[in-house]
């Protein structure tokens, strides 16, 4: 009867305290922190900071974008995972986290699903296969032309090896019938510099980056990825126009908490996000980089994310990439 009374009281408590944090959230004084897995500079992280003073503004609390660069995201993931499920650390991230990181890497430490959980989808968009200027291609045929006239000259980036920009290369390059040296970085800014300089050629990037690289003239856009073409990129291809199939899935980016938030804290913190998605001035900043700002409930982003996972994992299977 004492144990049975104690697993009680123990429960009891358990459960005041959960409430208690849930109608303190967010505490007074106590910022909430965006966690980024890639460097400061990517695609990822220029959305996160678009969100920040308007997503800061209807929480009413103070929120901080965090870069935590490395592993292909893993290391701003488990931040979120082993920190206190009290809503002040979460994670803004693209959808490979979750949906590839399982598939392409044997040290992952994290379930997608069982140590995540869904807030709020925040943007949705493609990537783009841009080429540095220095290559004479300015299309999929092209590009083809001078990889096999000049074998061993073309580096293909990503940002990570398994996100979703590494095995569009290796589909890539597969279906080209050319092979390119992978160079993996920490994340889409480092690889945009070395891109940039004319160290690496080519690389999928969010469109977030790269459009800004190819308005400058900087890079070209050899085409993006997509059934069909982006409304706010419609003078840049499809892949699938030009002959490469299996390219198409959209990218998509949310925000994630440690599990066992209670619903209170995932609530207030979803309200948040819609609101400041809502915004003229954050949607217009989304799409000046190819992106559309839209949220969801954290249950349509859990379904998202399982949805990509399996199709994801369908891709990695069908290509033969192997756990590193």
């Amino acid at each position: 009867m004492r144990t049975l009374l104690s697993m009680a009281s123990a429960v009891a408590l358990a459960l005041c305290a959960a409430l208690a944090g849930a109608q303190t959230f967010p505490q007074p004084g106590k910022p909430v922190r965006v966690m980024v897995g890639f460097a400061p500079g990517g695609g990822t992280d220029i959305q996160a900071r678009i969100l920040q003073p308007k997503f800061s503004e209807a929480l009413g609390a103070p929120v901080i974008v965090e870069n935590k660069p490395g592993a292909s995201t893993m290391l701003a993931v488990m931040e979120v995972v082993k920190s206190a499920p009290d809503g002040h650390t979460i994670l803004y991230s693209f959808n490979g986290a979750f949906a590839q990181n399982p598939h392409t890497l044997a040290n992952v430490q994290y379930d997608p699903f069982k140590d995540v959980a869904p807030i709020s989808l925040a943007a949705r968009g493609p990537q783009l296969l841009v080429l540095h200027v220095s290559v004479p291609a300015s299309n999929i045929r092209e590009l083809i032309e001078y990889g096999k006239a000049n074998p061993g000259k073309l580096n293909i980036a990503s940002f990570g090896t398994g996100t979703s920009s590494h095995i569009f290369a290796e589909m890539l390059m597969r279906q080209m019938g050319i092979d390119m040296l992978h160079v993996p970085y920490k994340g889409a800014g480092d690889a945009a510099k070395d891109l940039l300089s004319g160290r690496v050629q080519l690389m999928f990037d969010a469109a977030t980056t790269a459009i800004q690289n190819v308005n400058t003239g900087k890079l070209k856009a050899l085409g993006q990825v997509g059934e069909t073409r982006s409304a706010l990129l419609p003078n840049i291809p499809t892949l699938k126009e030009q002959g490469i199939q299996g390219i198409d899935m959209l990218g998509f980016l949310g925000y994630y908490g440690p599990a066992g938030m209670p619903a209170e804290v995932v609530q207030k913190l979803n309200a948040a996000i819609v609101k400041a998605l809502a915004h003229p001035d954050v949607k217009a900043g989304f799409e000046r980089g190819g992106y559309e700002a839209i949220s969801s409930t954290p249950a349509e982003l859990g379904a998202m994310t399982r949805d990509s996972y399996e199709r994801w994992g369908k891709v990695i299977r069908d290509i033969g990439l192997k756990p590193q």
